[in-house]
């Protein structure tokens, strides 16, 4: 019999390789129910199963007695295209953060990593859409944000305790997410659409579920709104973007504030709408011209918002001759899969590419 075994690692792995259970249970030479048997704690697998188990499913043996508890997951994932995806990619998603908990656990034992400092809000009940402003600009100065710009929606996350990280091998679907794993919680973007705007916006959304809906049952389109209309306050306070926004619909200007805000320009469209400056008739014309523009819409941003947390405590733990490949034994992963963790949080800087003419 094997040594040590975790009926919720096998769950894990299985489930961060989207592999059903008749297809895992094909691959080692056992029944269905008995890999259920084996994820539920019913039965335990002998070492050679336990050695099929890890090459089907490409981890070490180690990684199914590695030692880590289950971390503790209060609430639910919060995604935000619950509808568009299926339950294997959301659980696939769910794993990969479950993954990379383990290495910020081990990179934990090492580095002292920020604090988790993020404020408290509430929200009354009914809530009304002044109380998700008040709640939003609550946050800004929680914060230590001026009524301008955020500079930078991820580093400030990155900052105040949230572990930020993009989306490796997943479906496009899987827009974004944010879970709480142990002490911290966890917030994961798709890199798939390289758009800065679209990054602030979902990271500031997810802040949004983060801080008002603690233990909210997520796929409520009615939460899913309110983290918008959070991260659309957040992003640009209302009373400060109604002094800057064009009372008619001009779109070189509407262009300035898309770089001076960081947001799109669907949106300031839609908060012309929201804060009655626009019209209906021109909020329609407005946005049926950004869907003739198509998407991306115009006026690149520049490079999308990225983590950096892990790949600069990676780097500091290199210096101490603290490897990749000993993290990933400390955290019972096979060290390409520690790696692809820290290379999700790690920023990525575009290539200088000289030719000869």
């Amino acid at each position: 019999m094997a040594a040590a075994f975790e009926p919720h690692a096998l769950g894990l792995a299985r489930r961060w390789r989207r592999m059903r259970k008749n297809e895992l249970a094909r691959q080692i030479g056992v029944t269905a129910a008995a890999v259920s048997q084996y994820e539920l704690g019913q039965a335990r697998p002998s070492a050679a199963v336990l050695a099929r188990l890890a090459l089907a499913l490409s981890v070490p043996a180690e990684f199914f007695g590695s030692g880590f508890p289950t971390p503790t997951t209060p609430g639910h994932a919060h995604f935000r295209s619950l509808r568009a995806t299926s339950q294997a990619e959301r659980d696939q998603a769910e794993a990969f953060g479950e993954v990379a908990w383990r290495v910020v656990e081990v990179i934990g034992r090492h580095l002292r990593l920020p604090a988790l400092r993020l404020p408290h809000l509430d929200l009354p009940d009914p809530v009304r859409a002044k109380d998700i402003r008040a709640a939003a600009l609550a946050a800004r100065e929680a914060f230590d944000l001026d009524t301008g710009p955020v500079p930078h929606v991820v580093r400030l996350l990155e900052a105040y305790g949230v572990i930020v990280l993009d989306l490796p091998d997943v479906s496009e679907r899987v827009d974004a997410f944010s879970h709480w794993y142990g002490q911290r919680p966890f917030v994961f973007l798709n890199p798939a659409k390289n758009d800065k705007a679209r990054s602030r916006m979902d990271a500031a959304h997810e802040l949004g579920h983060l801080l008002l809906h603690h233990d909210a049952e997520p796929g409520s389109q009615i939460l899913e709104r309110e983290a918008t209309a959070f991260a659309s306050e957040l992003l640009a306070p209302s009373t400060v973007l109604a002094e800057e926004l064009p009372t008619r619909l001009d779109f070189d200007r509407l262009h300035e504030l898309k770089r001076r805000w960081g947001i799109s320009l669907k949106a300031l469209v839609y908060r012309s709408h929201d804060l009655g400056i626009y019209r209906d008739h021109t909020y329609r014309r407005g946005m049926a011209l950004l869907a003739q523009w198509g998407y991306p819409e115009p006026g690149d941003l520049g490079p999308r918002e990225q983590p950096a947390l892990l790949g600069n405590a990676t780097e500091l733990l290199h210096q101490q001759r603290i490897t990749t490949g000993s993290l990933a034994v400390s955290a019972g992963l096979p060290p390409a899969l520690a790696q692809t963790v820290i290379n999700a949080a790690t920023e990525r800087v575009p290539d200088l590419r000289l030719t000869l003419m």
